[in-house]
């Protein structure tokens, strides 16, 4: 063993293997000194885009998650391009407009999350592309009940309760 004085000062006992093969080069000071240049990967871990990406994993990959039955249970997966490498998705989340009153929407809601199969989408957006949806067609258009009730003017109970009771499309849109 062997007493140093580092060069910021401080006084530290050292043996002499880890002194001989340079594993030790000072007390301790350095890599205090050098431990946030070490860590700081992007430095955005307590962001909001940074949660959206962690929580899209979680819902894929941990079991335990209350959300993987709905995802990774039904085997959605986040593209290899986004899984390790956060700076890959935020690069994609800023040039497709990330904004903090979006989130981010699957097209597809049966396929993974992957650059082209996702989106940046209001809460209405969101809601209107649930795979749970009734998808209403008439003369040719596809639309869920909600977006026709917008359409029309039509209440959604109201179509709702027209579909329920036997109406056709038509009656159940317009009432005729």
């Amino acid at each position: 063993m062997w007493k140093c004085r580092c060069d910021c000062g401080n006084i530290t006992i050292v043996a002499t293997n880890t002194l001989k093969s340079g594993h030790t080069t000072s007390c301790g000071c350095l890599r205090t000194e050098k431990r946030p240049e070490f860590h700081k990967v992007h430095g955005m871990t307590k962001t909001r885009l940074y949660k959206i990406w962690v929580n899209m994993k979680q819902r894929c990959y941990i079991e335990e998650n209350e959300q993987y039955p709905n995802y990774g249970g039904r085997g959605i997966e986040v593209c290899e391009e986004w899984r390790n490498d956060f700076q890959s998705f935020y690069n994609w989340a800023i040039a497709n407009g990330y904004q903090d009153d979006l989130s981010i929407d699957r097209k597809n809601p049966d396929g993974h999350y992957e650059p082209s199969n996702c989106r940046w989408a209001t809460m209405k957006e969101q809601q209107n592309n649930r795979r749970n949806n009734h998808l209403i067609t008439y003369n040719g258009e596809t639309h869920t009940m909600m977006e026709w009730s917008e359409i029309t003017g039509t209440n959604y109970k109201t179509i709702a309760n027209r579909l329920y009771k036997g109406k056709s499309v038509e009656q159940a849109l317009f009432g005729k």
